[in-house]
């Protein structure tokens, strides 16, 4: 179907993140490529587990797996997606800065391929963008900036829409009858961050913060995947009213029980960012990381960040080994944060 000027609709590919976080986050570019394109069509190509996520954003025409893992060059998933999308889109843009992130719209022969210069891409992109990391501080900026003209993208000073994942009201529903979780108002927990711990609140802190909570007369969601379910069982074990549920839920799920909580008290991870894209109240724990570059896309929010002189050093593992910008962090403070 033609445009109003007659022309075809235009047809954009997004090479997407390979972390949860960043995939929320790069719903604002969706955002802003459908608002500056009418009619056009949107793919994006991304991770297999990603697709419950891009499920939930409207702007998403359609989702294509490429399942490779971390680390993994992948050359024959690459060739055959490769293959499966010639002809079929206009314009490529790049969201990660490696070169086997370009390959795709490359071999798939894509007219426009845009992206950050990075890792010897000359051939691959035709369209190669500076990072200036100082105007664009975001990772959201960057992510936007590739959907915009290179001199507007420069200025570092255009809209950043919030991300906004649809919410199942009756899976939401179902939910709670299917893991028995009561009728008690709920607060979600995070423990985890698949970057490291150095991202991570201690958890004999998460567990007495949901002392606190269930006193209050909350109930308390442990959420997170199967790798947080040690930290899950360490924060509830032997609490009532505190229900672990990591590695017990898929993703879709996750965004639903989210959207359920009145609060979340989280660590800077995914799960923080999908908390945001569905409009729940965050306590954000901010250490090794830095609440400028990713902070939570939402105005409802409070962030907790001590601004430690070691901190933010953006490792995986505290190089001091005493992790003192979360640790020194009270459960107190939290309680105190939530209760106002």
């Amino acid at each position: 179907m033609a445009d109003a000027n007659g022309a075809a609709p235009l047809r954009l590919l997004v090479v997407g993140p390979s972390w949860v976080g960043d995939m929320v986050m790069a719903q604002s570019l969706f955002m802003t490529l459908k608002a500056r394109h009418p009619g056009a069509t949107l793919g994006v190509l991304a991770p297999g587990w990603s697709l419950p996520i891009l499920e939930r954003m409207p702007e998403v025409d359609e989702a294509i797996p490429l399942d490779v893992g971390h680390g993994e060059f992948g050359w024959q998933a690459r060739r055959e997606a490769a293959r499966s999308l010639k002809g079929r889109f206009d314009r490529a843009i790049v969201l990660p800065r490696s070169l086997k992130s370009a390959l795709v719209p490359f071999l798939a022969r894509i007219p426009e391929r845009i992206g950050f210069t990075g890792e010897q891409r000359y051939g691959l992109l035709n369209d190669r963008r500076r990072l200036d990391k100082a105007v664009l501080d975001q990772t959201v900026k960057r992510f936007v900036a590739l959907g915009l003209s290179a001199r507007e993208a420069a200025t570092g000073d255009f809209p950043l829409p919030s991300p906004t994942l649809r919410v199942d009201p009756r899976r939401q529903r179902a939910l709670r009858d299917e893991l028995a979780l009561g009728e008690r108002p709920a607060i979600g927990m995070m423990p985890g961050a698949e970057y490291g711990p150095a991202k991570q609140w201690p958890l004999a802190h998460f567990r007495q913060l949901a002392e606190t909570l269930t006193a209050r007369g909350y109930t308390v969601w442990v959420l997170g995947g199967p790798k947080d379910a040690e930290a899950g069982n360490a924060i509830s074990d032997g609490l009532s009213d505190v229900h672990m549920l990591c590695g017990r839920t898929r993703l879709a799920d996750a965004v639903d029980l989210l959207a359920e909580c009145e609060q979340v008290v989280t660590n800077d991870s995914g799960l923080m960012h999908v908390a945001a894209a569905v409009g729940t109240r965050i306590q954000a724990l901010y250490g090794s990381s830095s609440p400028r570059y990713t902070p939570p896309l939402t105005e409802n929010a409070d962030v907790h960040y001590l601004g430690l002189s070691c901190s933010p050093c953006f490792e995986r593992t505290c190089p001091l080994g005493h992790r003192n910008c979360l640790r020194q962090m009270p459960p107190e403070r939290i309680a105190h944060a939530i209760q106002g």
